[in-house]
């Protein structure tokens, strides 16, 4: 395949936003990242404008495009909510399985084991989120699947030979072993929906805990002499919190104070997005149970939230917005910051030699004009 340049926009590439420069692209691949000047005669020039930055990370996605995966566990189910994602910005995703039965997680693996074999652009692996939760924080899940890992199900957690599993569970209903093996096994473990205290959380942190899923939702709050999980979150080094960045989850002013507390550098933004994200579906069902869309958020007819609605750039201009974040900061949290978390910022997250060229367009409103995965545009 050709080599090519894209020129014409400004160039974030993951710390800075530069000016004047091309991206070179071969093989899918950041082959440079060149002063316009300096680009040779020979070379393919595609030109472009506005802000040209690291593709979007979204390591928490129900649905999208119609399709829920709990629904419908299969390659082409998959596709649709990457797919879906991709029209705002999300370049690479965890397509997230939530509490179910032993059958149907293991139905969820095996869809993702085949989408990851026919290299299903933007999947980067697969979210379990439960059955192995609290039921005293459990959301909207269904409690009637709610149990402890058992040795079964880490087998088949465990099966995947490409891409990244996240779990999310609650270390006390599961055990400091439990989550040692998964960690061991290279699974990424996450504390949610969850009623640990502080001590549990940090011990789980010590043997191997690698993040947070939609902080301060489904867990205790932070108190003075309480802290809880969102305490441990804060005070831990070397984890990661997603946030769902919509005005509904949680307030404007929490979310600051726990980027304030813990560092840009350990927050990714998250979706939590359902099937309605990419369509102009007002309701769904999940479990048996309808789910509305409205005022920009997704609840139950009691008013439990039920995932968000929410999609990436959104998440983007919202930080900005609402939280009044730079925009440096913001992207990195979109893009970086997941990457790292996956253990794969060697590959995404930046705008640089040997990185993959899954990029995102965006114009002045931070809305998607382009996206490319490895080299191949949209």
């Amino acid at each position: 395949m050709m080599p090519f340049a894209l020129t014409g926009a400004r160039v974030f590439d993951g710390n800075h936003i530069l000016e004047g420069r091309a991206v070179v692209v071969e093989n899918g691949r950041i082959l440079a990242v060149p002063h316009e000047t300096d680009l040779g005669a020979g070379i393919e020039r595609r030109r472009i404008e506005g802000l040209l930055a690291p593709g979007f990370i979204d390591v928490q996605v129900n649905g999208g495009g119609g399709m829920l995966f709990n629904d419908v566990r299969s390659v082409e189910c998959i596709r649709a909510i990457a797919q879906a994602h991709r029209s705002f910005g999300t370049v690479g995703l965890l397509p997230t399985f939530i509490t179910d039965t032993r059958e149907r997680m293991a139905e969820a693996v095996e869809a993702m084991r085949a989408a990851l074999a026919a290299r299903t652009p933007g999947v980067l692996g697969i979210h379990v989120e439960g059955p192995f939760i609290n039921r005293e924080r459990k959301g909207v899940h269904n409690p009637d699947y709610m149990r402890p890992m058992e040795e079964e199900d880490l087998r088949i957690l465990t099966s995947l030979q490409e891409g990244r599993t996240l779990v999310t569970l609650a270390p006390e209903c599961n055990g400091m072993e439990m989550i040692a093996r998964l960690a061991a096994a290279g699974i990424l473990v996450c504390a949610g929906h969850t009623a640990g205290d502080y001590d549990t959380i940090m011990e789980a942190c010590r043997h191997g805990l690698r993040g947070f899923t939609h902080l301060f939702n489904a867990m205790p709050p932070f108190a003075g002499r309480e802290p809880g999980p969102v305490g441990a979150a804060l005070d831990s080094r070397g984890t990661w919190c997603g946030l769902i960045v919509d005005g509904h989850h949680v307030s404007d002013a929490s979310l600051r104070i726990a980027i304030a507390a813990k560092g840009m550098e350990g927050m990714m933004l998250v979706t939590d997005a359902m099937s309605v994200t990419g369509t102009d579906l007002t309701h769904f069902e999940l479990h048996g149970r309808t789910i509305y869309r409205k005022d920009g958020k997704l609840t139950t007819g009691d008013g439990t939230l039920a995932g968000s609605d929410l999609d990436m750039a959104s998440a983007v201009r919202n930080s900005v917005t609402r939280l009044g974040l730079g925009l440096p900061d913001v992207l990195r949290m979109a893009s970086l910051a997941p990457a790292a978390f996956l253990r794969m910022d060697h590959e995404l997250g930046r705008i640089a030699p040997g990185y993959s060229a899954s990029l995102v367009l965006l114009d002045e409103g931070l809305h998607v004009r382009q996206t490319w995965i490895d080299g191949d545009s949209e």
